[in-house]
């Protein structure tokens, strides 16, 4: 139903509209008594817009979040006030550090009720605004219900421009409930910085004038324009390209040029690579804690190496690192004007580029482990899927053996195939999986540890509410939080202290949601039940049972333990 302009309607309807007005066709959240009018408006569009209601408002922002990174556009997530919002903000703080649009719909308490501790009130500006940085890029909140096109309006053009990232719009119960006249808001389109010539002209005199340049890809703000761009570049210049933590789709991953992931648990060679750079072209990364490596493959404030930093936020330029090139643009204007830029006649680091990749390949050759192998689990199923597949995981030991040897294609191939929090945020792969399942016909697989499934294993009922099929969850249980645990054995060595887990049978836990489900002891045991589970039309979950000494791609704890106390006896 579309109404005539200037007539009266439901603002929860008109919000609604707003929405269908920026092109969005699915939100998620968790429905609240404080936005019944904005329900009731989803029902009253409900052929043209689908509100996906997931089981814990957590889940919610994660699967907006990871909406977010599969659109570009903002993922959307509505929740209600008070613990509705409070559990919310994992997804929203995930979205802040991983540079991703994404907009936090909270209900709240009616306006003559404010400043009374009404129930469930909270001041979310106090709670998400400038005294919290880090969560979120603007809080608004509505008290002209006339307004409220222009505040949404304003919500996806902020969570858009610059360094992308999520924004709230607090809706107090009364200003949803009137009936307003205003007319919808064109949809945003962001605002784009492009590098200025002389800029572009400084970089290919110091890039030319390199022996050991590295590229580092990452951010938020990516179009598969850029991704190709940013490829095109690297061939011509024949550089090594290497992608910031959780950002290994925004290059082939099968690439000549291809460096590997510049991430935790880096290839020990590349990370002497990055030291051992004269030149670090960083084309979108924040070159955050994790990419640096605790800071110390880029020194700050002012790294060994010549640093070029183009970033599509200008706070963010110099905040942490000084440079000799500070270049603030937009992904999209920026690679194609560095595809654009002409390489020298002679490229003294074709070598330089070629060992790069070479170092990558060998680090894809694993130590094989028994009973179960967890690289040669990862190697089937890139097997048995198709190019393109989306993986998503949470935070844990056990995503290591993904970014490993799981080799990602580019995002102008398939469009986003890594979804994974930068934050490290716990269970954010199985809402993740889901929200991917629900939003595009693609196969999609989580990988999850024992503890980070649980955080989120109720979204399995969304899952299969909702009709999703290509999508499987593998549970890599190995009884412990697996981190934590490695950490304790290299700090203080046998002293194991709250990280074990008592663990459900997660086959049967699936099954009670409606999953197909199956089990694997042996790497043996990992093909045939991998067959299964994509021929069984539904979706499905694997559950991998490993020794708790198994501990990351490289290690194991006895190994990590035995290091620590020899280390603490010498």
């Amino acid at each position: 139903m579309t109404r005539q302009a200037n007539t009266p309607s439901l603002a929860g309807h008109k919000l609604v509209e707003a929405l269908l007005a920026q092109g969005v066709t699915d939100v998620f959240g968790v429905p609240g008594e404080s936005f019944l009018a904005v329900l009731d408006g989803f029902h009253e569009y409900r052929d043209k817009i689908r509100f996906v209601a997931c089981r814990q408002e957590g889940g919610a922002a994660f699967m907006a979040e990871a909406q977010g990174k599969l659109t570009g556009r903002p993922g959307i997530c509505f929740v209600t006030r008070g613990p509705g919002a409070t559990n919310a903000s994992i997804g929203l703080h995930t979205a802040f550090q991983d540079s991703t649009p994404m907009i936090l719909f909270i209900g709240q308490v009616a306006s003559d009720q404010r400043d009374r501790e009404a129930f469930q009130e909270v001041d979310y500006r106090q709670m998400f605004g400038p005294g919290t940085l880090g969560m979120a890029k603007w809080v608004g909140e509505v008290h002209d219900a006339e307004r409220l096109p222009e505040y949404v309006a304003r919500a996806f053009h902020v969570a858009m421009q610059g360094r992308p990232g999520p924004v709230v719009l607090v809706l107090p119960e009364d200003m949803l409930t009137r009936a307003i006249t205003a007319d919808i808001v064109a949809p945003a389109r962001a605002a784009e910085a492009a590098p200025t010539p002389a800029a572009l002209a400084e970089v290919r005199e110091r890039l030319a004038a390199a022996k050991r340049p590295l590229v580092i890809a990452g951010g938020g703000g990516w179009t598969a324009e850029a991704t190709e761009a940013l490829q095109h570049f690297a061939e011509r210049w024949q550089l090594p390209v290497g992608c910031a933590f959780r950002f290994q789709d925004l290059f082939d991953n099968s690439h000549p040029n291809y460096a590997g992931d510049v991430g935790i648990g880096i290839n020990p060679k590349l990370a002497a690579r990055v030291k051992e750079a004269d030149l670090i072209l960083a084309v979108g990364p924040r070159l955050g804690e994790m990419t640096t490596g605790g800071y110390t493959l880029l020194q700050a404030p002012r790294p060994a190496q010549q640093l070029i930093h183009i970033h599509a936020g200008a706070e963010e330029l110099g905040r942490v690192y000084t440079a000799e090139l500070l270049i603030n643009a937009s992904m999209s204007q920026a690679a194609p004007a560095l595809a654009l830029l002409p390489p020298p006649a002679d490229i003294p680091w074709s070598d330089w580029t070629a060992a790069a990749h070479a170092d990558y390949r060998a680090n894809l050759q694993p130590t094989p482990v028994a009973p179960l192998d967890m690289a040669e689990v990862i190697r089937l199923i890139d097997e048995k899927l198709p190019e393109g597949t989306i993986f998503t995981n949470g935070a844990g030991n056990y995503s290591g053996w993904l970014h490993r040897f799981h080799r990602y294609t580019a995002l102008h191939r398939f469009g986003k195939t890594q979804l994974a929090p930068t934050s490290g945020a716990m269970g954010y792969g199985v809402p993740a999986a889901v929200a991917a399942s629900l939003l595009q016909d693609r196969w999609v697989v989580n990988i999850a540890g024992d503890g980070d499934f649980l955080m989120t294993g109720q979204e399995l009922a969304t899952a299969t509410g909702y009709g999703a099929r290509k999508l499987l969850v593998v549970v890599v249980d190995n009884g412990t939080y697996g981190t934590i645990r490695m950490h304790q054995e290299r700090e203080y060595p046998g002293r194991v202290s709250g990280s074990d887990l008592f663990n459900p049978d997660f086959a049967k836990l699936a099954e009670a949601f409606g999953f197909a489900a199956f089990k694997a002891e042996s790497t043996a045991q990992v093909g045939p039940a991998l067959d299964a589970a994509i021929a069984s039309g539904k979706p499905a979950l694997l559950h991998l049972r490993l020794s708790s000494d198994v501990s990351t791609s490289r290690s194991t704890l006895t190994a990590i333990r035995e290091a620590a106390q020899k280390k603490n006896h010498a």
